[in-house]
């Protein structure tokens, strides 16, 4: 099925289907990131639960300002209950290390805060928007959801990244073209310590660079060289704002030295290029 041409009686099929799967939970919260998958599950969550479903989004440094926003946002748009509630990776040396598995340090302090609410709330389930695309990822990730016993309706119905958009975009979800996004931890090389200064650099350049209309954008955090990945067929443009003074004052403001554009633009996972064997995407 594609978002472009969709075939309206395949996702109505997908939709009746994933309201019966959350309706038999009773009762759920959905770790809620404001991207595109958690956005049709808890969609889907309000819709066969009312106020039995809970959004749940975790809040740390590694969350831009942008997106806690776009996360509330999102959840008046659809009607849900929404908590923002800290989590406290930073706390925990393992996630600080950023080692390969720094994502399964993460999730399991989001599930850990899900769960204690759904305990409080005497809510039985907790919901997640991992879809069957993400399974032959690197997504550490994936594990703590096992961990937590975290159910994925999508991933349950096998729908893709391509099925989601569609199911969204019929749901009239305003988010449904949203591009992809990671946590700001992605942006550091592993190995390279988590810390609040250069999530907050990433994110100041990242800002820069959407407030100028690009959309895919990445700033991957190199010590004193920040390296700019944005959509390929608008590397071009970059190069040539690159040229004037505004874009180094950003860097520089930012707690960068140099900055350099990535020629073929943003790929996906590009920082797991480091590992060997490499294990597939990630940010």
């Amino acid at each position: 099925m594609s978002a472009d041409r969709p075939d309206t009686a395949a996702i109505d099929a997908h939709i009746a289907w994933l309201r019966r799967d959350v309706a038999a939970r009773g009762s759920a919260v959905i770790a809620f990131s404001a991207g595109v998958d958690s956005s049709v599950v808890l969609r889907i969550a309000v819709d066969a639960l009312g106020d039995r479903a809970l959004a749940v989004t975790g809040m740390a440094p590694s969350v831009a300002a942008a997106e806690a926003n776009d996360a509330e946002r999102i959840a008046r748009e659809i009607g849900a209950r929404w908590a923002p509630l800290p989590t406290r990776e930073m706390e925990r040396p393992e996630y600080v290390a950023n080692n390969p598995d720094r994502c399964f340090h993460c999730k399991s302090e989001l599930y850990a805060v899900c769960r204690r609410v759904a305990d409080e709330q005497g809510i039985g389930h907790i919901l997640n928007g991992t879809n069957a695309d993400d399974v032959g990822d690197w997504r550490p990730g994936l594990r703590a959801a096992d961990d937590a016993r975290v159910h994925s309706p999508l991933l349950a119905r096998s729908l893709g990244k391509r099925d989601v958009r569609a199911i969204a975009r019929r749901l009239g979800l305003s988010n449904w073209d949203k591009p992809a996004l990671a946590c700001l931890a992605s942006r550091l090389p592993y190995g390279t310590a988590v810390t609040a200064e250069r999530l907050a650099a990433v994110e100041r350049i990242e800002h820069w660079l959407r407030e100028r209309g690009f959309r895919d954008v990445r700033a991957r955090h190199f010590g004193r060289e920040v390296r700019l990945e944005v959509e390929a067929h608008r590397v071009t443009d970059l190069e040539r704002i690159a040229r004037e003074p505004e874009l180094t004052a950003a860097v520089r403001a930012a707690g960068f030295d140099d900055f350099a554009v990535t020629p073929d633009g943003y790929r996906s996972g590009r920082l797991n290029d480091a590992l060997q064997p490499a294990p597939g995407a990630d940010a």
